[in-house]
């Protein structure tokens, strides 16, 4: 049985390097009190050799929020299970969908869709070292594999293996010839086969990530259409991060409740303190700033407010006042 509830994976936010850091997940989290939030992939080397505090730290208000692992050797996965589990993680995720050179030489990533049954020792491992749901998100297929046997096979190791639920990018990885970029865009989705496989795993929870733009597509995804059944969650990254004022839809269209603020600016209001901790903290605000620049994308004044932001939040000594001006850029338009 799953140790994941049925809207635990209803609507999440993908993890992506660069971006999924714990200031973005506070911002994202006064835009959806439910939406479940993921770390950045963090190694189990990294784990197991670095500095903690810095790799695994996170606020309360984050929750629910996954780690999610990057690495092959069950062991090296257990005990980094366990530690995320201490931390105070709400789940643990394998990422065996990332198609970076430096993952492919590590061994993780989307390469491990081609070696089912060590993931399935991994998810194994994990899942007697820690109570917390441990979840794949995979790829459908890399390079010259075919989609619907490498999805498949890899999705039966894994039941076995007792996972918890599986995030599938419904587009193949293609390690030689593209870019991790082009990876992300250049091989075709295939919502259909997700569906299909649901239809072969009813009990088990499966969300579907890969070129949702929009709120009323991630929900149509969740409805029963000729393809197959519904599915049980939907993953944003690119859109999520890029426009998140989006995020403000997901606890009335998903979840039957009030989002957290009544509109982005209400948000930012709400996101001083924790800037001011930042700031007071030594780090730049831009650490945080750099998070809110597609908030207002499309309206009057967004120009203005990125510019600022872009500009101003990286200047030494700048301080909390610095998202006041850029927020004075809506304001006067917002009033007329």
């Amino acid at each position: 049985m799953s140790r994941l509830k049925p809207e635990d994976l209803r609507f999440s936010v993908a993890p992506m390097l660069d971006w999924t850091d714990r200031h973005c997940r506070v911002f994202h989290r006064l835009l959806s009190r439910r939406a479940r939030l993921y770390t950045e992939m963090v190694t189990t080397g990294a784990i197991l050799h670095g500095d903690r505090k810095r790799l695994l730290d996170f606020s309360s208000e984050e929750h629910p929020v996954a780690l999610q692992l990057g690495g092959s050797e069950p062991e090296a996965l257990a005990t980094s299970a366990r530690i995320g589990e201490d931390w105070g993680y709400d789940e643990i995720n394998l990422n065996c969908g990332c198609p970076s050179d430096r993952v492919q030489n590590g061994r993780f990533g989307a390469c491990l869709m081609r070696e089912p049954s060590l993931v399935a020792e991994g998810i194994s491992a994990m899942r007697a070292a820690t109570k917390l749901p441990v979840t794949v998100k995979c790829r459908i297929g890399v390079d010259d594999q075919d989609e619907e046997e490498a999805l498949f096979t890899l999705a039966e190791a894994v039941v076995k293996a007792g996972v918890d639920g599986l995030i599938v990018h419904a587009r193949k990885a293609w390690l030689k010839g593209l870019s991790p970029k082009e990876n992300r865009d250049i091989p075709p989705l295939n919502y259909p086969l997700v569906r299909k496989l649901k239809a072969a795993y009813p009990a088990l929870p499966i969300a579907i990530n890969g070129g949702i733009g929009t709120i009323a597509e991630a929900n149509a995804l969740l409805k029963a259409n000729e393809d197959g059944p519904g599915l049980d969650g939907v993953m944003l990254g690119r859109a999520a991060y890029l426009t998140p004022g989006m995020l403000l839809e997901v606890d009335p269209v998903f979840f039957g409740q009030a989002a957290p603020h009544g509109d982005a600016m209400e948000a930012l209001e709400a996101l001083f303190p924790y800037l001011e901790q930042v700031v007071a903290a030594g780090h730049s605000p831009h650490a945080l700033t750099r998070h809110v620049l597609g908030l207002f994308q499309g309206q009057p004044g967004a120009r203005g407010f990125r510019r600022i932001l872009s500009t101003d939040a990286v200047k030494p000594g700048a301080g909390a006042q610095v998202l006041r001006d850029a927020m004075a850029q809506l304001r006067p338009r917002a009033a007329a």
